[in-house]
């Protein structure tokens, strides 16, 4: 199967679903936290899948490449604010560990896709 979209990259795909799992944790922090660690957390979660999606759209493998940054640095800054909410005890530590398996997972899939344009790259380069 060909790439044709950002929408047909498996990352991209679970990054979505870790969106949905991520807004469902938030739904039972409290009240007060609507604009602290609850929108934090839910914006460092969009953050990956959306810079994903830029990043593929963008003309040159540089710029892809330099999102998928982004999109890593956005999920190192997720697997924190999971941590944080368990800690505050926002969250129990199954649904922490539940939720940073899936971070590990978007993280190995964030690599394996990077070296994969990387060596695309360098052999256009090389031709």
């Amino acid at each position: 199967m060909s790439i044709k979209s950002y929408r047909d990259l498996e990352v991209w795909k679970k990054a979505m679903d870790l969106i949905v799992e991520c807004y469902g944790m938030t739904e039972c922090f409290p009240k007060k936290e609507t604009f602290g660690l609850s929108s934090q957390l839910q914006r460092a979660a969009v953050s990956i899948a959306a810079n994903i999606s830029e990043g593929h759209a963008r003309q040159h493998t540089k710029e892809f490449l330099q999102s998928l940054s982004i999109s890593y640095g956005s999920l190192a800054e997720l697997e924190t604010h999971i941590l944080i909410a368990e800690r505050l005890h926002y969250t129990d530590n199954q649904h922490s560990i539940k939720l940073l398996d899936k971070t590990a997972e978007i993280g190995r899939m964030l690599n394996g896709l990077r070296r994969s344009l990387e060596k695309s790259r360098n052999e256009v380069e090389n031709a």
